[in-house]
């Protein structure tokens, strides 16, 4: 009953509200990715490398602008590269984003020596980690900022549907006169993007960076892209899912973790959610063909 209530405190809630509101903003970004038939593996890659650009800017030249701009235009050119691999290079999404992710964590090593860099602008870590709008999280502003524009985007632009129609079938989307190449570079740029800001998310709440953050991410964020009801076959896709997916991802690590299992174990239970979200997924597809 003791560890009901801790779990159920209004604490607890809002911090596992904060500790999921990186992965919920890659995973509004993901859902357009595997909507249009792709698969984004080096966000776990761009997290630590835009967190170390801003510690490195804010350390060196103490420019809160640039500690901002340069990360998000890093996390761009990523999304940008990705998708020229993907189209016209022809390599596999899986394996072009899987390339990117060890080339960046390699990086983020290398140029971090290891070491974690402190953040010591008050105003960078209160805007992306510690301040509250009123009573709400900051984090919790930026994830539901990241979820309004995403569904308005998905539901109500040009850009959704052809998201959504290159997805479903790109050959038809290519003969209505959509650009599939370029409608699925753009995808990937806005990973990269929301990437680039988790890490900025990361940085601020811990007034750190470091190479491991975003270790295991990419998982974390399909999964919830997944458990959210989009198909990773594309064609089909909720940004509110995504969301709603990412919290019952944060929620489920939250209770393993009051439950007593240790990391381990954790890491099992992880893995069977992950299997079973596909499966799911994979099982409505197929049902909804036939």
């Amino acid at each position: 009953l003791w560890q009901g209530a801790t779990f159920l405190s209004l604490d607890n809630l809002l911090n596992i509200a904060r500790q999921t509101a990186m992965i919920s903003i890659m995973a509004v970004a993901m859902t357009f990715v595997i909507a249009a038939s792709g698969i984004d593996l080096s966000v776990s890659g761009v997290v630590p490398m835009s967190a170390l650009f801003a510690a490195f800017v804010l350390r060196d030249m103490d420019n809160l602008f640039l500690a901002v701009l340069i990360p998000l235009v890093f996390g761009a050119v990523v999304g940008l590269v990705n998708g020229a691999l993907t189209t016209l290079g022809r390599i596999p999404p899986f394996l072009a984003t899987l390339g990117m992710m060890g080339i960046l964590k390699g990086l983020a090593m290398w140029i971090s020596e290891t070491k974690a860099i402190p953040i010591y602008n008050d105003t960078f870590t209160s805007v992306f980690g510690y301040e509250n709008v009123g009573p709400v999280p900051i984090l919790l502003v930026w994830t539901a900022l990241a979820a309004v524009i995403g569904h308005f985007a998905l539901r109500q632009l040009p850009f959704g549907r052809r998201v959504l129609a290159v997805g479903g079938n790109p050959i038809a989307a290519g003969y209505t006169g959509i650009r599939v190449n370029w409608v699925l570079v753009q995808t990937y740029v806005l990973s990269g993007i929301a990437a680039a800001f988790a890490g900025l998310l990361y940085a601020g709440r811990t007034e750190t960076a470091r190479y491991t953050f975003g270790l295991n991410d990419e998982l974390n964020v399909i999964a919830a892209v997944v458990l959210g009801g989009t198909a990773m076959a594309g064609g089909k896709a909720s940004i509110i899912g995504a969301i709603v997916g990412s919290l019952l991802m944060g929620i489920i690590n939250n209770g393993l973790i009051i439950g007593g299992l240790d990391v381990s174990q954790q890491q099992v239970v992880r893995g069977f959610i992950i299997i079973a979200a596909v499966a799911l997924s994979n099982f409505g597809s197929a049902k909804g063909r036939a």
